[in-house]
């Protein structure tokens, strides 16, 4: 594993949309920790500010409520700010939701990353990070690469995300501006606030003796830890200075979704809990079973995560567990 070298991009001006989510608000703690000056954007609505909280009096931090869909503020704050870089993490999360609002991933996907584009182009802002997901490749049976594809997304989660890979791609090659696309598989850690870890514990602290769990308990996917993530996003920021930049960021292990329910009622310190599966291959529609991909060109930047897969849902449920039993709830 390789971290970002101390010192290595000069301390800069940046935007974190997304900034009070669960990988962003800890991607600002990071970039704090670096010494820049962070500006956290949320509109709260699955962000929370208890996430920002401890930076709110840090005097290189500021946060800002706002909508990326409303872009006359949008542009204000470009303009009167002038960042160096945007880290852009704002998106819809939730893609079992978009099968039943499909107008969800257009919005809060697409089209914010079509307003931070715009005004990274008109406000001068060099540099764009986006969060994409391995979702862009749909179901596939070999590992993937970043450019050999196919890309055929099986949710409009994905199908979002691939177009706004492409929307900034656009820019990179017309305007002057560079952007970093970082692929991220189902990462875990401390402030989640979705996904199978996430409706686990929330399940069994409404009912510990029985878990619901979606599909036939046979999915499997690699799962990595926030902070590994962060690692390797951070490393290639760092190391890759193309005007575009894409990059898997993955393990080679893997976790099935029945061994996450046993590693979450473990650490729960849970007995005889009965599990019910709903049954079918996925858990809902868009939902890719089983996946990986090729991460070797992150590798050969000299990044590998901490943790594989067991080892960061393990980590991420204990950290949970310990923050709610700290919070009384």
């Amino acid at each position: 594993m390789s971290a970002l070298p101390q010192g290595s991009i000069s301390a800069v001006k940046i935007l974190v949309t997304g900034g009070a989510g669960f990988i962003g608000s800890h991607l600002c703690d990071r970039l704090l920790a670096r010494g820049d000056e962070v500006h956290a954007l949320d509109n709260l609505s699955l962000g929370r500010r208890e996430n920002v909280a401890h930076n709110l009096d840090h005097r290189a931090f500021r946060f800002i409520e706002a909508d990326l869909l409303e872009i006359e503020p949008l542009r204000a704050l470009f303009e009167a700010e002038r960042y160096d870089a945007v880290f852009h993490l704002a998106a819809n999360s939730d893609i079992e939701r978009s099968a039943r609002e499909t107008d969800l991933d257009l919005r809060l996907t697409f089209l914010t990353t079509c307003n931070v584009a715009e005004c990274a182009r008109r406000f001068g802002v060099g540099e764009v990070l986006f969060a994409s997901s391995s979702t862009v490749y749909g179901p596939h049976d070999r590992p993937l690469s970043e450019r050999t594809g196919p890309f055929l997304p099986a949710s409009l989660y994905g199908a979002a995300k691939l177009a706004a890979e492409g929307f900034l791609s656009a820019y990179a090659s017309m305007f002057d501006l560079s952007v970093w696309i970082l692929r991220l598989p189902n990462v875990v850690g401390e402030r989640m606030t979705h996904g199978c870890v996430y409706d686990f514990i929330n399940r069994l602290h409404e009912d510990p003796s029985r878990l619901v769990i979606l599909g036939d308990g046979g999915q499997r996917k690699p799962y990595v830890h926030v902070e590994d993530v962060l690692d390797a996003v951070l490393l290639a920021w760092e190391c890759s200075r193309d005007r575009i930049n894409c990059f898997n960021i993955g393990t080679d292990s893997a976790t099935s979704v029945s061994d996450i329910a046993r590693i979450v009622i473990e650490e729960m310190g849970l007995r005889d809990v009965c599990l019910e599966y709903t049954g079918g291959e996925g858990g809902w529609p868009g939902d890719v079973p089983r996946f990986q991909y090729d991460s070797s060109k992150i590798h050969a930047l000299g990044w590998r995560a901490r943790h594989i897969s067991d080892e960061a849902i393990r980590a991420a449920v204990r950290a949970t567990v310990k923050g709610e039993a700290a919070a009384g709830k």
